[in-house]
């Protein structure tokens, strides 16, 4: 599992209009081929009377599976450039159909590379791009009387809280750098007099939403 990585929000979609012509983006998520292709198929099918349906994916943690098709417009001036932008704004997981209805002008192999980029940079910034980072949670367990030091002092920390469940005691988990980990344990000792129980949990990746 990578450390981080960068990738799609979710479904996302995007319209702009390049002389007369309409470039619709679809973007979303994908963490296997078969998701890719079944997105691929749903936005060929909802629009089975466009011009074009061209797509690109970029799937697996070093980029192992890379795809792009051209749907019909001239060699390398669709499926290619929206994979680079992909490339470019270093994603991972993610998938993007461009749909377009032409418009009556011919834009040209320039004027269409520069116009399936410009769909897929601009659907991209509408759908949100996010950083996953691997953490580990943490499960910490205190009596009910140190619930709001700890609470407090975890909000204004560089730890983040991902719950708290209220039972005969309070049990806090809490979202951890791998390498933060010893560090943790000893801060939260320290705040709790070593009244605290402390437990490794799962591994979760994180979404922080970049602006």
């Amino acid at each position: 599992m990578l450390p981080e990585y960068l990738t799609v929000k979710g479904y996302g979609e995007h319209e702009i209009v390049i002389q007369k012509s309409r470039f619709i983006a679809y973007i979303d998520r994908a963490e296997t081929e078969e998701e890719a292709q079944e997105f691929i198929q749903k936005i060929k099918k909802k629009h089975w009377d466009a011009t074009h349906n061209c797509s690109a994916y970029l799937i697996g943690e070093h980029d192992q599976i890379q795809k792009a098709n051209d749907d019909g417009e001239p060699s390398g001036t669709a499926g290619v450039p929206m994979l680079e932008v992909l490339k470019k704004k270093g994603l991972k997981d993610t998938v993007v159909v461009v749909t377009r209805y032409f418009g009556g002008i011919k834009l040209g192999g320039g004027g269409l590379i520069r116009a399936y980029g410009k769909a897929t940079s601009e659907g991209l910034a509408a759908t949100g791009i996010v950083r996953r980072k691997l953490m580990r949670v943490m499960h910490t367990k205190i009596d009910y009387t140190w619930l709001g030091k700890i609470e407090n002092e975890l909000r204004s920390s560089v730890y983040t809280i991902k719950d708290i469940h209220y039972l005969d005691t309070v049990e806090i988990e809490t979202y951890v750098e791998e390498g933060q980990k010893d560090n943790f344990r000893a801060w939260m000792t320290e705040l709790t007099n070593g009244q605290a129980s402390i437990k490794e949990g799962t591994q979760l990746y994180k979404e922080i939403l970049l602006t």
